[in-house]
């Protein structure tokens, strides 16, 4: 598939919420204009103060969350002088607009011919499976041999912060953990998941059935932090990674990315206090323990190139950005970011990927064949949908209750590509080295699965696939 998580406010798709609050920062009244009830996030420069909340009441603003870990506050107001009394505040680090994500779409509408040659699942025949056609894991599992030596354990937990899990999957009842799992979705009580994303991460992760994940006996546990549709906003997700981290689980995968706009005067020294919540948990996360995997989105740019930053706003936008671009959380320090790879080369990684010096490693995200990439790159821009072909995506668990996905007839399994489907492929594979050597460090983990990459691409570490392919059989052999 393609969802990959975007934010706009941000990975394929930017969202005009964001596009607002990036344009506060160009226009110092451009948010001040209305008194429309909006959201907020603060971050303060420790610990909260003792008075936070008296004094956000006093500037006209009233708390919807706190996050005490990493002293982040959401707030509402409909005061339009709240955001420049609450900066005047000594203690507060950064106060903006509080910024929202969106699942990333399709690179392109998935309106190809659907697959139907692969048969319905017949949950009651044992023997029936998917195997054969997991091109993906099983080229980093080495033909599943991986499993001969780890499979993983159910003491692992892959935390997997995202739109939830289908818990009653044949493939995934027996490692989805549905009594630890969270929803930070307003409204929900929860970690069900409506949308799709989520169960098709993690069967990458820990499917074991029909569909075999890297790691089939690995604990998934859902942090949900989108709905069925919209948005996430910044504060959700913190508060998930802060959660998870507390929980204590090993791994956590995040297939959300998203353009960061950062101009000179977009908050504080160029840094919004959306960027500070983020980099702020993930790094509490990684002190915690936990081995945070996220991917690199999908938006075929160079995420090391001020001028493709600077191309993408002015391509999609018409805006000429003069300051830098970032993608969250892939360019967030200590984050193992990922490249998507695909089934047909090792020369080049799939035509959406995202790459450049950020890229840690990549993983099979699966693309349309390469008949598609080869008229993808020559123009970008023409219109080649009928060229696709879905077979070369990757098949994962879909949720049992919800309309096939759009490119196959299948209930309860689903064809996807993108940085979202590439990164929980390294998630499994670092549960499963935890697994092994629950002594090993995030950042041993981290190296193990670089020093054990299958090489593509140029020798070495390149920018398309980091220091290459990750492959958990080579990590659990490595001498």
């Amino acid at each position: 598939m393609k969802k990959s998580f975007k934010l706009i406010g941000l990975s394929s798709t930017l969202v005009l919420s964001v596009i607002a609050t990036a344009f506060a920062g160009v226009s110092s009244g451009a948010l001040a204009s209305d008194n429309l009830e909006k959201s907020y996030l603060i971050a303060y420069k420790g610990d909260l103060p003792t008075n936070y909340q008296e004094t956000i009441e006093q500037a006209g603003g009233h708390v919807e969350r706190a996050i005490p870990e990493v002293g982040i506050v959401s707030v509402t107001s409909d005061n339009a002088a709240f955001l420049s009394t609450i900066r005047g505040d000594q203690q507060v680090a950064a106060a903006d607009v509080e910024l929202e994500m969106y699942l990333e779409g399709e690179p392109q509408a998935a309106d190809g011919q659907p697959v139907t040659d692969i048969p319905q699942p017949d949950w009651n025949d044992p023997n029936q499976n998917y195997h054969d056609i997991q091109w993906d894991v099983k080229r980093i599992t080495n033909d599943f041999k991986s499993y001969e030596i780890n499979k993983g354990n159910h003491d692992t937990v892959v935390a997997v912060i995202d739109s939830g899990i289908d818990f009653g999957h044949p493939d995934l009842k027996a490692n989805a953990d549905e009594a630890g799992s969270k929803t930070f979705v307003p409204g929900t009580t929860d970690a069900w998941d409506f949308n799709g994303h989520g169960t098709h991460v993690a069967g990458s992760i820990a499917a074991n059935g029909k569909l075999l994940g890297v790691g089939p006996e690995l604990t998934v546990r859902a942090y949900r932090v989108f709905g069925a549709t919209g948005g996430a906003q910044q504060s959700w997700i913190t508060d998930a990674i802060v959660a998870a981290a507390n929980d204590g689980v090993e791994v956590i995968n995040m297939s959300i990315g998203g353009w960061r706009w950062m101009a000179n005067n977009f908050g504080e020294k160029g840094d919004s206090a959306s960027l500070v919540a983020y980099h702020r948990a993930i790094q509490y996360a990684i002190k915690k323990g936990a081995v945070v995997v996220v991917s690199s989105g999908n938006d075929s740019k160079d995420l090391g190139s001020l001028h493709d930053m600077q191309q993408y706003w002015l391509d999609n936008y018409g805006v000429y950005v003069k300051g830098p671009s970032r993608v969250v959380p892939a360019q967030i320090p200590g984050v193992l970011t990922v490249s998507s790879t695909n089934q047909w080369s090792t020369d080049n990684i799939a035509f959406y990927s995202n790459y450049g010096n950020p890229i840690d490693i990549s993983a099979p995200g699966g693309d349309n064949g390469p008949v598609y990439d080869g008229l993808y790159r020559q123009d970008p821009k023409g219109n080649y949908l009928n060229k696709r072909d879905f077979h070369y995506r990757a098949l994962s668990t879909y949720p049992t209750y919800l309309a096939p996905y759009v490119t196959s007839n299948l209930k309860g399994y689903a064809l996807m590509h993108g940085t979202s489907m590439a990164a929980p492929k390294v998630a499994g594979i670092a549960g499963v080295i935890k697994a092994a050597h629950p002594e090993y460090s995030p950042a041993q983990v981290a190296a193990l699965i670089r020093q054990s990459a299958s090489d593509f691409g140029k020798v070495g570490q390149d920018p398309l696939f980091g220091a290459g392919e990750a492959n958990i059989y080579n990590a659990l052999t490595a001498k």
